[in-house]
């Protein structure tokens, strides 16, 4: 009895010794990012390379890449979802650390070379939860976390609304940001478009949360990089993150 409670002790010693070891093994990288995008029906083919396309020339951008090497760690930690059908959003690309020209070409190349996931319709809460859980199970160390949504509707049928995701990912204390593509230019109460003013009391919430527009499909790229740089520069910081995102 005495050498087997001997054995657990030093089997838990060693246990111990190793989720230290893994824990100081883990990068620590200025921003941890998961980018979400529409994938639903609503969005046709041509339309969703253009979403594709739009994220690989946002975190291949020299104002991106600027942010992302003026923080302390000189990295960020960055994964891809795309979202639609309820409970069911998918993650075609899982994190991977981007702190300079060849691994943020190595991402773009990643998201470009992914399979379409099959998705129905606009369970934008359900992305946010699966953001959330990501981000906990991130093998690394952010000094901040962000979920990127962008879509061209608003939630409609999650297995978890929205507005409660977006609670739970707050709580953990994740930021949670909205790219609003528009498809006209109807206007809500405060004047701003309906979609980012549906965006900004549904979906976004946390410290410095945001939501933005893209006028058309066409145009993701540039939101997206003008978002990328306001999300990077929150955890940077300083005169770099501040002069580049001034810019934009």
């Amino acid at each position: 009895m005495v050498r087997r409670a001997g054995l657990s002790i030093v089997f838990a010693a060693v246990l111990a010794l190793a989720g230290s070891a893994a824990a100081q093994q883990a990068p620590s990288v200025d921003l941890a990012l998961v980018v979400a995008v529409d994938a639903s029906g609503s969005i046709d083919e041509d339309e969703f390379r253009l979403q594709k396309e739009g994220i690989g020339l946002a975190i291949t951008s020299k104002d991106v890449l600027s942010v992302i090497q003026g923080g302390i760690t000189r990295r960020i930690a960055i994964a891809y979802v795309e979202w639609g059908s309820p409970g069911a959003p998918q993650v075609p690309v899982g994190w991977m650390i981007v702190k300079d020209q060849v691994s943020a070409e190595a991402f773009a190349a990643a998201i470009l070379a992914a399979p379409r996931t099959r998705q129905s319709y606009n369970a934008i809460g359900d992305a946010i939860a699966l953001g959330t859980v990501m981000i906990k199970d991130c093998p690394c160390k952010p000094t901040r976390a962000v979920i990127d949504i962008s879509g061209d509707n608003r939630d409609i049928n999650s297995v978890s609304p929205a507005p409660l995701a977006r609670e739970a990912a707050v709580a953990s204390g994740i930021t949670v940001n909205a790219l609003a593509i528009l498809q006209n230019e109807m206007k809500g109460p405060s004047g701003k478009p309906l979609l980012v003013e549906t965006y900004e009391n549904e979906v976004i919430g946390g410290p410095g949360a945001f939501a933005i527009a893209a006028r058309e499909r066409a145009d993701f790229a540039r939101a997206l990089r003008q978002k990328m740089v306001r999300e990077i520069a929150g955890a940077v910081g300083g005169d770099v993150a501040q002069r580049v995102d001034s810019q934009n």
